[in-house]
């Protein structure tokens, strides 16, 4: 009996420490990472409370999107790597120590609200429990299923990549929960052989999937109770005509205002396509939901890129993710003018 009560001490104890060394970036960026407040000064012309959105939002979106960055980085990792030579720790880290710089520039665009603090430290804390637990079995049980397959790579090794890569592109445009991660397994099931590393990947991607899909369905009803986040978004912009923004599929024309033409359009990887095309177009926003400052980031070879507050180096590639923010006005003109950087995605509210 007291061996027993001992030992669950000892796991009462371990989940403690792990609860706390979990929360410890949470208390460290509530603390440490505070800004200098300012007044905003512009006078939006989109004020309807159904499209005008807090500007701290093009910052909060972000943390979502390193996630989604780290699902592209480990697939491009795994392409011709195996699962142990991703950075799970770096990555972690990455997220963590982007949302520093970011809560501190939120300051002078109102702050984050306690909503999206909830929403970020959760996502944060749910993605380094799940790439803690990722890492511990890859660099071990996983490491030693590829030491007894060799240098050739499996049927799975190959289902695997492919998924991630899939999955990967899902997410840029679709929520997590949405992807069919039953399928998936069965698609690992059906694709297996006799080979240990075949029947080892089968039962340990098998089960990360079955979890993640009893876990969707929780996170999809949840969404089903409360809503969906919005879907569409907004915008004022000049230099375009009426006529070639009604050609397009995904874009409404509201009116014409004084100030340019008022649309509404798609958001996400959507709303970054469209951008790029009305830059090379020789467009300019004026006004997106409300607001006059946005984020992007860009993608360079260098470790630097004007005007960024915050860069890193992105894993499985040889560049580096650059953080930018603009005000609206300037934004696809300084689309146009990346100076050999590449535009990855504009963070709309």
């Amino acid at each position: 009996m007291k061996f027993l009560w001992r030992w669950v001490k000892r796991l009462v104890s371990a989940v403690v420490l792990l609860v706390i060394l979990l929360l410890l970036p949470v208390g460290y960026t509530e603390v440490a990472c505070r800004g200098t407040p300012s007044p905003e000064l512009s006078r939006p012309i989109i004020t309807d409370p159904d499209w005008q959105r807090d500007e701290s939002r093009t910052l909060t979106t972000y943390p979502e999107w390193h996630i989604v960055h780290a699902y592209d980085d480990y697939a491009q990792v795994i392409s011709t790597g195996d699962p142990h030579e991703f950075g799970f720790l770096r990555a972690i880290a990455g997220f963590w120590t982007s949302l520093c710089p970011l809560a501190r520039r939120s300051a002078a665009m109102g702050g984050f609200t306690s909503e999206s603090k909830m929403t970020i430290y959760t996502i944060g804390v749910s993605f380094t429990a799940e790439l803690l637990a990722k890492a511990a079995y890859e660099e071990s049980l996983g490491r030693i299923a590829t030491w007894i397959r060799g240098p050739d790579r499996t049927e799975l090794d190959y289902v695997q990549a492919q998924q991630a890569a899939d999955y990967a592109r899902f997410l840029q445009q679709t929520p997590w929960y949405k992807w069919d991660f039953r399928r998936a397994s069965v698609v690992l099931f059906n694709r297996s052989s006799d080979i240990f590393r075949d029947r080892e990947r089968e039962y340990a991607l098998g089960l990360e999937y079955r979890v993640k899909a009893a876990y969707a369905d929780v996170i999809a009803s949840a969404v089903d109770e409360i809503g969906q986040d919005e879907l569409r978004i907004r915008s004022i912009i000049q230099g375009i005509s009426t006529e070639e923004l009604s050609t397009t599929p995904t874009v409404r024309v509201i009116e014409e205002t004084a100030k340019g033409t008022l649309i509404e359009t798609d958001r996400y990887r959507a709303f970054t396509h469209l951008l790029q095309n009305w830059a090379a177009r020789g467009g300019n926003m004026v006004e997106i939901a409300g607001n006059d400052e946005i984020l992007f980031t860009a993608i360079s070879d260098q470790e630097t890129l004007e005007e960024a507050f915050y860069s890193f180096p992105r894993q499985g590639y040889d560049d580096w993710r650059h953080l930018v923010i603009v005000p609206v006005p300037e934004l696809l003109n300084r689309i146009r003018n990346l100076d050999g950087a590449r535009l990855e995605h504009v963070h709309d509210y």
